[in-house]
């Protein structure tokens, strides 16, 4: 059921009351709790390459399996894979439209927004029959990363409507994160740029949480601080193994924590040369396995 609050009222975010210019009034579907303060926005590219799209979800699932609030905009593209790996770990994620909630968009998210209603919430300070027009998207970009501690830019050209959000968190106080790309890839101009203005680099998910100090969301120590880690551990590399290809599994299946030799990872996987060069590429990408002096490979230590 949506539902009108306002700034006044007990549930509108904390976080988002304290920046420049909030919202008055905010329209949810779903819920709001306490626990969105510890938010995190990842935000980026539309027209997303298959490395950023893995990045963001494995990013988001982290994330939420953590106790973290994941923020986006239900956009196509990163913003997308954003909610999903939150999804994927049945964390909290809070999606903002730029448009009402009669006029979702883009029109495939619709089976998206609903998955997120269950939840978390999908919020928007526009009326519920105000189309999603483009002076929509910056407005709507600044209550994104004011509900958040940081914003993280998974992958920009330099022209994207992140970088709109990347400059309000600057401008609100939060962390700038980024993720690195390829230096020939369009969509990674933008975050690469972001990294030389001063913007954390993020390679790993403990990057943010180090950096926002959220490490321990549930303080834990001992007997109960290992079980703790060693369950996120597992249902992570679950996550990532279920997400590879079916010639990225063949190649990791090939490999163990000792060197092994190129020969021997096309023998035991029956992949031809070209095959095993794209998915060891990937899984290195991944920071699954790494290679050696010699063309030898192996498992990378998670």
């Amino acid at each position: 059921m949506i539902r009108k609050i306002t700034i006044d009222d007990k549930e509108y975010p904390k976080n988002l009351r304290n920046i420049y210019n909030p919202p008055k009034v905010l329209y949810v579907n779903g819920t709001l709790l306490e626990q969105d303060e510890m938010a995190v926005a990842l935000v980026g590219s539309r027209r997303a390459s298959m490395y950023g799209l893995e990045m963001c979800e494995k990013l988001a699932y982290e994330l939420a399996i953590r106790g973290v609030t994941v923020v986006s905009g239900m956009a196509r593209g990163i913003d997308s894979a954003a909610h999903k790996g939150a999804l994927k770990a049945k964390g909290r994620t809070i999606a903002v439209l730029g448009s009402g909630h009669d006029n979702i968009y883009p029109p495939e998210n619709k089976k998206l927004y609903h998955e997120i209603v269950k939840i978390g919430a999908v919020i928007t300070e526009f009326e519920s029959d105000v189309p999603p027009l483009p002076e929509n998207f910056p407005q709507r970009n600044r209550i994104i990363s004011g509900l958040s501690l940081g914003v993280v830019v998974v992958e920009a050209a330099k022209n994207s409507g992140a970088l709109i959000t990347a400059n309000f968190a600057a401008e609100q106080g939060r962390t700038v994160f980024a993720v690195p790309g390829k230096i020939s890839s369009i969509t990674s101009a933008g975050t690469n740029e972001l990294i030389k203005d001063g913007a954390r680099l993020v390679q790993s998910v403990d990057d943010i949480l180090d950096e926002l100090s959220l490490s321990e969301i549930e303080p834990a120590v001992g007997e109960k601080k290992d079980e703790i880690e060693e369950r996120i551990a597992k249902k992570t590399k679950a996550y990532i193994y279920n997400s590879l290809t079916d010639d990225e599994r063949k190649i990791y299946k090939a490999l163990s924590e000792e060197p092994t030799y190129i020969d021997e990872v096309l023998d035991k996987s029956g992949l031809s040369p070209t095959k095993a060069s794209k998915a060891i590429l990937n899984l290195e990408l991944k920071s699954l396995i790494q290679e050696l002096p010699g063309k030898q490979f192996m498992r990378k230590e998670r």
